[in-house]
C-alpha cells in the first residue's frame, strides 16, 4: 500500500484534456493523484495503489466504468474503495446504471468541481 493512500484519488479517465484539468485542480485541493486510462487499468491500480477513493468515467476503452465498478464490488480486496462515477451522460438512467454497478455516488461532466469535492470529502475515509 502507498504511503499516501489516506488521501489518495484514483482518477480513471481516457480524455487528456479532462484527465490533465482533473489533476491539477485535485492536487491543487490537496489530494496525491493517480492515474488510469481505462477500466482493466482501473482494477490494477486498485490493487496495488490502495487509493482512499476513485473516480470514475464511465465511458472507458477495454473495460468501461461500469463492469470496472462491478469487478471491484465482486473482488475482496478493493471491495471497500468508494467509486464516483463520472459521465457525460446526465439521464437518471445513466446514473441508475452507474449506482446499481456499485459507485457510491456519481457526477456529470462538465464537472461542477466544488460539488464533486463535497462528494469527495463526503465519501473519502
Amino acid at each position: 500500500m502507498s504511503q499516501s493512500a489516506n488521501n489518495s484519488i484514483l482518477l480513471v479517465e481516457d480524455n487528456e484534456v479532462n484527465r490533465d484539468m482533473l489533476v491539477r485542480r485535485l492536487t491543487r485541493a490537496g489530494h496525491t493523484v493517480i492515474c488510469a486510462g481505462d477500466g482493466a487499468q482501473a482494477l490494477d491500480r486498485m490493487r496495488d495503489e490502495q487509493p482512499a477513493l476513485v473516480l470514475m468515467d464511465i465511458n472507458l476503452p477495454v473495460m468501461d466504468g461500469c463492469t470496472a465498478s462491478r469487478e471491484a464490488r465482486a473482488d475482496d480486496a478493493i471491495a471497500h474503495i468508494p467509486i464516483i462515477a463520472l459521465t457525460a451522460h446526465a439521464m437518471a438512467s445513466d446514473r441508475e446504471q452507474a449506482l446499481a454497478a456499485g459507485c457510491n455516488d456519481y457526477a456529470t461532466k462538465p464537472i461542477d468541481f466544488p460539488q464533486l469535492l463535497a462528494k469527495i470529502a463526503e465519501l473519502m475515509p
